[in-house]
């Protein structure tokens, strides 16, 4: 497996690690930013979904600033209470839920009378659970699945002479760190005892069935209620207050209460009054009552619309924190480009619309404990990426630029666009020219190594400028010679005149850098060149390291051309093809002696070769190119 494989396997483990962990841990109660993320997220959703039309199920009688106003104080007086009792009981409801704490004792006879009106019809009365913290706590441990349910402290009851004529209901609802609820408790426990919560208790007595308690939903009747796994119920609101039904007990007072209003319906009695303190903020409304709150779980069990959040989904959630980011992560390393980018980016918006296409029908999917599971791997990986891309790249510029000290510009190039190039053999017309320095082996014996690798710097460094700017290319540096192709990576009309030019280009250049060389070194010294044109075999030699090179009878002449002008007392020797082909016309500044037609070593038949003579002065060229700069 190539290490590139392995490291990708290790990421995606690592990121299924961190997903599995993320998970895990908000699950047992840690982590518990994620739940004022996941609240936020929650409202956003919500808001997405727009405002619903309540079942109508449920008729809210308020308590509500008129009614304080007509009696001057707030608890409405318990005479005045079951005046509104007595008044909605003619009316025939199927349940009178009131939604406020009847815990103290009230002034005069009042309780008496209270007592007498809860006594004539069915009705639920409101209790609340005390938690030793602000916050219910609720066991997480295996076993019997009442060990999840909220543990308080004591339960704040009704009056027993309240108590004893209705049925009791533990009113708490479970609020997120935004201060939203988002879930109604179904189930409370203190010590050995179990109580229903108050929505429950009026949707049992409204429907009329059979309470069942499964291992992780309720049963009403044969109807199931999925709840979440500590037997809470999910609630999502309709819109902002008064979505549901909701009259104001002052037309109690008024003598115009509404019989449509009432009849054959769930009526709960609850407080609106500015300043009452039983506010929740919710995504449609900043000050929800708490009433309809509660009356929006009850709405939920009746009429069974509640969101989904059971076993289910989180097993759900639990896949998607840890396959989402191992997709994700899958994506980029797929493809380390921008194409890796837009493919997760679009997994990302088909998961944030999925996600919101459930809530929006029915099915809550956790979104803050997914995005922690797959935003800090993806973003690390995603670095990682861009670091090791960005070493990649200088690792391939170095690599362009070692390749740039062996191969021409236009070689890179071409190579570039056709990595198969003369990956079979090219015949074609071609100019060579070869360059070497006389006398270098004997002066080696006697001169300091590093003097002599300054020497070949210097050298080789004219040959490169010299065939760089005639178009050349080194298919390489014999030591203390060269070799330089004109033809490649395509044959050229002006290959010969830029053999010529590039010729005596070199021979001018090394004839100024000798100049310029102290007498000991300068003395020992001489150069050759040869140059020649005709067809060649291009083609690239070598395994795992291949060079270009050229071969052929042309390449050959082009060599031996150094002998023949070293015979003859000359350093440039120019063969006729060359000339030719170049087009050749005379240099005021040199002459050329010839035609002569002489053998070369190696080779049978005769090569009609001129020797170019340079009339200037050694220096000269390099004074007047400084002249012209």
């Amino acid at each position: 497996m190539s290490s590139r494989r392995v490291q990708i396997l290790v990421a995606l483990v690592l990121t299924a690690l961190w997903g599995a962990g993320i998970y895990a841990g908000h699950a047992n109660g840690h982590l518990r930013f994620l739940d004022r993320l996941e609240a936020t997220l929650t409202d956003l959703r919500t808001l997405a979904r727009g405002v619903q039309r309540a079942p109508d199920l449920v008729t809210i009688v308020a308590i509500d600033d008129t009614v304080v106003k007509r009696g001057g104080h707030y608890p409405l007086p318990r005479a005045d209470l079951a005046r509104v009792v007595d008044a909605i009981a003619q009316f025939k409801p199927k349940v009178i839920a009131i939604d406020l704490l009847l815990v103290d004792r009230g002034a005069g006879l009042g309780d008496a009378v209270l007592a007498r009106s809860l006594a004539a019809g069915p009705t639920i009365l409101a209790a609340a659970a005390i938690f030793p913290t602000a916050s219910s706590s609720v066991a997480r441990s295996g076993g019997e699945p009442l060990t999840a349910l909220p543990q308080a402290e004591r339960f704040l009851l009704p009056l027993p002479a309240f108590a004893d004529h209705a049925e009791v209901g533990i009113v708490n609802v479970a609020t997120g760190q935004s201060g939203s609820p988002l879930s109604v408790p179904m189930l409370f426990r203190t010590g050995d005892k179990v109580e229903l919560s108050f929505p429950l208790r009026v949707a049992t007595r409204a429907l009329d069935k059979p309470l069942t308690i499964a291992p992780d939903h309720l049963m009403l009747g044969d109807r199931a209620v999925p709840t979440d796994t500590d037997f809470a119920l999910p609630i999502t609101y309709y819109g902002p207050r008064r979505t549901i039904r909701t009259l104001s007990a002052q037309n109690v007072f008024d003598g115009t209460l509404d019989r449509a209003a009432i009849e054959n319906r769930i009526v709960v009695i609850g407080a609106s009054v500015a300043g009452g303190g039983d506010f929740f903020p919710t995504p449609f409304d900043s000050l929800m009552p708490g009433v309809e709150v509660v009356s929006t779980a009850i709405t939920h069990l009746i009429s069974g619309d509640g969101i989904l959040r059971d076993r289910k989904v989180h097993i759900a959630d639990a896949l998607a924190a840890i396959l989402l980011p191992m997709l994700l992560v899958g994506l980029l390393a797929w493809r380390r480009s921008t194409l890796g980018l837009v493919a997760a980016a679009a997994v990302m918006v088909a998961w944030a619309a999925l996600n919101l296409f459930a809530f929006t029908h029915g099915v809550w999917l956790n979104a803050a404990t997914t995005l922690a599971a797959a935003v800090p791997p993806v973003a690390v990986f995603a670095g990682v990426q861009l670091w090791a891309g960005n070493r990649r790249t200088q690792y391939l510029t170095a690599q362009s630029r070692s390749l740039a000290q062996f191969q021409a510009p236009a070689v890179q190039e071409w190579l570039a666009r056709d990595p198969d190039f003369l990956a079979k053999p090219v015949r074609q017309d071609a100019a060579v020219v070869f360059i070497d320095l006389s006398g270098f082996t004997t002066l080696s014996e006697r001169t300091d190594p590093d003097t002599l690798q300054d020497l070949l710097k210097a050298f080789h460094a004219l040959v490169d400028k010299s065939a760089v700017s005639s178009g050349g290319m080194i298919t390489g540096f014999l030591g203390d010679g060269a070799m330089i192709l004109f033809g490649l990576p395509r044959a050229m009309p002006d290959d010969a005149a830029r053999a010529l030019k590039c010729s005596i280009d070199l021979h001018r250049a090394v004839q100024d850098w000798m100049a310029s060389l102290p007498p000991s070194i300068r003395d020992q010294l001489d150069f050759k060149i040869g140059a020649h044109f005709g067809p060649i075999v291009a083609s690239r030699l070598g395994g795992s390291h291949q060079h270009i090179t050229a071969t052929g009878d042309t390449v050959n002449v082009a060599s031996r051309l150094m002998e023949v002008a070293a015979q003859h007392d000359a350093r440039l020797a120019l063969s006729d093809r060359l000339l030719d082909a170049a087009d050749f016309l005379g240099d005021p500044d040199s002459t050329l002696r010839g035609p002569l037609r002489t053998q070369v070593r190696g080779r049978s038949g005769t090569v009609t070769v001129w020797f170019w003579r340079d009339e200037r002065q050694p220096g000269q060229a390099a004074a007047e190119a400084d002249m012209a700069g």
